[in-house]
């Protein structure tokens, strides 16, 4: 299943090419344009979805995330650590409605509660309703 105005299933497909840090018949990996990190490498499956809530089959999430490991050894993070990162949603700044992991390492990281969140630091009186 593709979504023909998803650059990423472009890229899936090879519509647009991208130089491949790690690739099978299930996903891709290839390093982010916007790098946040010296290592920023995002892994996407072949098949279009959404985000991590969309369905996704437990099969292609395994294949999904048994890749992590494959990318970090061919980026050289396994020594030192890395973090791995999902967005979902609008609140989450999800720029790519394609489910991706973010794969980030090569130096160090905050831990995410060390970060400066601004307003939503305290958000309690910020629930949905």
């Amino acid at each position: 299943m593709h979504d023909e105005n998803c650059i990423f299933c472009k890229i899936a497909t090879g519509e647009i090419p991208v130089e491949a840090v790690y690739e099978n018949e299930n996903v891709i990996a290839f390093d982010d344009m916007e790098p946040l990190m010296p290592v920023h490498t995002l892994l996407i499956p072949k098949g279009h979805y959404s985000d991590i809530g969309d369905n996704v089959p437990e099969d292609v999430l395994g294949k999904l995330f048994g890749a992590v490991r494959k990318v970090a050894e061919a980026k050289g993070l396994t020594e030192r650590g890395y973090r791995i990162l999902i967005n979902t949603g609008d609140d989450a700044s999800q720029s790519v409605r394609h489910l991706h992991v973010h794969i980030l390492g090569g130096g160090h990281m905050p831990r995410p509660n060390d970060q400066d969140w601004g307003s939503s630091a305290t958000n309690a009186d910020k629930f949905y309703d």
